[in-house]
Formats: C-alpha cells, structure tokens, sequence
C-alpha cells in the first residue's frame, strides 16, 4: 500500500505584510504575523529543512500560531541527526502541524529502485525527492515561508523578501537580510537547540549523500553538493530563476 506522501507529526498560538524588514527580530517577527493572521490566514506555511539555523523562523512561527503548518521534505536520505532533531524542535518549541513531505514510494520504483539516482544525476533526485513533493504539498496554500538568507551563498546575494513560485504563490523570505552573527545571536538569546552536526563542521544541511562540512571562510553551503555545478536543490527556481515580486504586496 502507498503511503500518504503528506502526514502530520506532532506540536505554541497567536498573533501587515511590508515587503522590506531592516534587524531584525522585531521586523522579521512583524513580516511573519501580518502574513500568518492578517494577510494569509489559513493559507500559508512554512517550508522548513529543520536544517544548520531553521530553528530561529521556526521559534518566531511557534510564537505566532504553533498550528501553523510546516511543511519538512523527507528525501528518505537525510541523516538521522535531522530527523532527530525534527522531533526535538517540535516537541520543545510545541508545534503542532509539522508535515513530513515525502515522495510516493511508487515514483521511487519507478525513478531509483536502486536509491542510487543521487550517485548519477543529482538533479533528477532532487526534483524526485524534493520538488514534485513539495509542489504537491503546497497546492492548498496561497503563500509560503522560507528561511533563506543571503550570506549563505553568492546565488542568494540579492535575495529579496517576496517572490513568486510558479504557481504565482507568494513566497516570502523573511529572514533575507539576516547575517549568521544575527542567527547565531537570536538562538542565545532563546536559548534555542542546535542542530548537532554543527558542531561537526556542517554550515548547511541536506540530504547525507550529498552534504559535507565547510572549512572555515566557505560559503555555508558549499558543502552541498560539494565539486558539482549545482548550488541549489531547485525548489527555489522557476524555469532555472528566482521570479521576484515587483511592487506586488501579498495577497494582490
């Protein structure tokens, strides 16, 4: 029998979009609630890897409305630290709508029996086990919430915080502008857990087969798909883009 490639896990409640916050806790906070309550109600949620520095948006959506729904791509190849610490962040910070998106086992059959595709084509296993799930996933809502930012490569330097999907969902990065020293701070400052394979040297967390530890002065991700043209998993791009929102305010 095929699974249901979306399923709720387990577990904080309540809270205008403006397109430009500055630092950040307040700003970034103030983009998130006017989008979850006022603009998007019931129709956004938040894409998240429970990566290297995810529990910061995590926490700020928590404090929010902690049914909001989050959606966590499970590949079926991440490392075991990530689901762990998946479980630990919702539990700790009470999520109550975390949704694993995983890809049908019968598309697996059909693209990598083998589970092996990672190994030949790195991009025609991430759009298997992240983007036609995802894309599925999304369907219901209107908008959606990542957490990039642009220090983390020089693909994401000029960031901006709204954009369009594909599907012309608008998807916002409200923590575009944020630097690591901002992340790192906030995480103190809540006390937040780390994931532990930071502390292992890993700046950006993926898939295990395809995720190494950066050296000091790298690019957070470029341990992702370490010696490869490639940069990102492709969840992001529309026809190999990033499509920005003009002078377009959420829920136009």
């Amino acid at each position: 029998m095929q699974h249901d490639p979306v399923t709720a896990t387990g577990g904080h409640a309540a809270a205008g979009v403006g397109l430009a916050p500055t630092r950040q806790d307040g700003d970034a906070l103030a983009l998130l609630r006017s989008a979850i309550v006022r603009d998007f109600p019931g129709r956004i949620a938040l894409v998240s890897s429970f990566g290297a520095d995810s529990v910061v948006l995590l926490h700020m959506v928590a404090e929010i409305n902690p049914a909001t729904p989050v959606l966590f791509n499970e590949t079926g190849m991440l490392f075991a630290e990530t689901l762990a610490y998946q479980r630990e962040v919702a539990a700790e910070l009470g999520l109550t709508n975390v949704r694993l998106v995983r890809p049908t086992l019968a598309s697996l059959s059909a693209a990598d029996p083998s589970g092996t595709l990672h190994a030949t084509d790195t991009d025609a296993c991430c759009h298997l086990r992240k983007v036609v799930p995802l894309n599925r996933a999304l369907e219901p809502y209107g908008a959606w919430i990542t957490g990039r930012k642009r220090f983390q490569a020089h693909t994401r330097a000029a960031l901006p915080f709204a954009e369009y999907d594909e599907a012309r969902r608008i998807k916002l990065n409200p923590l575009a502008n944020w630097t690591l020293q901002d992340i790192r701070a906030y995480m103190v400052d809540h006390d937040l857990p780390r994931h532990p394979l930071v502390a292992r040297g890993y700046g950006s967390i993926g898939c295990a087969p395809c995720t190494t530890p950066v050296a000091e002065g790298e690019d957070p991700r470029a341990g992702r798909w370490r010696n490869q043209d490639k940069t990102e998993c492709g969840i992001h791009f529309v026809d190999g883009r990033a499509v920005r929102v003009a002078a377009a305010q959420p829920g136009a």
